[in-house]
């Protein structure tokens, strides 16, 4: 896979919550939810770095978090985290990286989704 950088991560990572922030349906539930971007992001930043590079700076499950969350999330909200997602990932990281993230995004959303709305398809 061609290297990935963490700058490059960083960039995907402001690039989509840049545009989620402003997003008509999902800008609302992060802006209620995120209390602290600057810490957020970099949780954001370190899982991806996990994800893409191997590195040990993320623990946990993203889920859980998820799952809690006092705005509850929608079931259309995932089509619309993926299309930002992918289009943010295609835009800051080489190519064979951003398929590896939007590989691991299109995952997250079908277990988010099956966990959060186990009898909606």
């Amino acid at each position: 896979m061609s290297q990935v950088t963490e700058q490059q991560i960083s960039d995907l990572v402001q690039l989509f919550y840049g545009r989620a922030r402003q997003h008509p349906t999902l800008g609302p539930v992060f802006n209620t939810v995120v209390d602290n971007w600057d810490h957020h992001l970099q949780i954001v930043q370190n899982f991806w770095s996990h994800v893409l590079l191997g590195t040990d700076r993320y623990k946990g499950h993203p889920y859980p978090v998820h799952a809690n969350m006092p705005v509850p999330l929608q079931y259309g909200h995932f089509d619309d985290w993926l299309a930002l997602f992918r289009e943010a990932a295609r835009e800051t990281l080489p190519e064979e990286a951003a398929s590896k993230a939007i590989e691991r995004a299109e995952h997250m959303s079908k277990s988010f989704r099956a966990g959060l709305f186990p009898f909606q398809r």
